[in-house]
């Protein structure tokens, strides 16, 4: 199975489409929401087969629901399936997360208490995934604002299983360590020191917004920002750590202009060349 480059790669939006046909110079893949190329056909889909043809392709998911305490939806699932089938993408992820409760879908990406009895049912949802799609699947690190009582494993450690477990890799949002961190007072570099960054097979970058509290900030991920700096700064050591990897910036609200989104890319690339090479060199 093909593997994303270790390069820079930006979602793919519709509005940027005639832009990217004329100039997609330093995006090294596009990666798109699985939920929104689950018809089968029309626009979407001439659209993105047309980027398939030039680029490599990653698949996102973000209604599996794989954190919910039901069972997966299979017919949700049979439709990812037959996306990958037909677009053959050289990436899949989801999130560490549920976003479903009985019939009901809800807009966003909730998170879960750390336990073994979450971590049991995470495990078996990410085999069924697994083996639906025969694909080793991503999953990704959570943005959360709140912390349950009732957790008794560490966010790492509770991943770093997931992946032992499954034999899945693991999606690291750098912007997602930043924001939970520093939501719940935690050093994000100590966070990262204990990440298995040997099982990382994207990284992700993003925006979020702050919002001053007396108990100090809330940072909420939005996607509808650039990069910050220090979230940069945090992405710029991993990769030191680590070597170039595949390497996305989301951007999916308040969309910017095509040159906006790939300066961005640009700056991640310089990053992965510059401190990738540090790699290299220490290695």
């Amino acid at each position: 199975m093909r593997s994303l480059p270790k390069a820079a790669g930006v979602g793919f939006k519709p509005e940027h489409f005639d832009a990217i046909r004329r100039d997609a110079a330093s995006v090294g893949f596009f990666e798109v929401h699985a939920e929104n190329y689950m018809g089968a056909g029309g626009l979407p889909h001439a659209q993105l087969a047309a980027l398939r043809a030039d680029f490599a392709l990653s698949i996102h998911g973000v209604g599996l629901s794989i954190g919910g305490p039901g069972p997966l939806n299979t017919d949700h699932l049979a439709r990812l399936a037959r996306l990958c089938n037909r677009y053959e993408p050289e990436s899949f992820s989801e999130h560490l997360a549920w976003s479903s409760h009985g019939t009901e879908y809800l807009n966003d990406l909730l998170p879960v208490p750390y336990t073994d009895e979450t971590l049991a049912l995470v495990c078996d949802h990410v085999d069924q995934v697994q083996e639906a799609l025969g694909r080793r699947m991503l999953l990704e690190n959570p943005s959360t604002y709140v912390l349950f009582e009732q957790s008794t494993i560490p966010e790492v450690e509770f991943l770093s299983e997931v992946s032992r477990r499954t034999g899945c890799g693991l999606l690291l949002d750098v912007n997602n360590v930043f924001v939970t961190c520093t939501n719940h007072r935690i050093d994000p570099r100590a966070w990262l020191a204990a990440f298995p960054l040997d099982r990382v097979g994207e990284i992700h970058l993003g925006g979020h917004d702050e919002e001053a509290l007396p108990s100090g900030p809330l940072l909420i991920d939005t996607h509808g920002a650039a990069v910050a700096d220090p979230v940069w700064a945090l992405y710029a050591e991993v990769i030191k750590c680590t070597g170039a990897l595949p390497t996305l910036v989301e951007w999916d609200n308040d969309l910017p202009e095509w040159p906006v989104l790939q300066a961005e890319a640009r700056r991640a690339s310089r990053i992965l060349e510059q401190q990738g090479a540090t790699y290299a060199r220490a290695s």
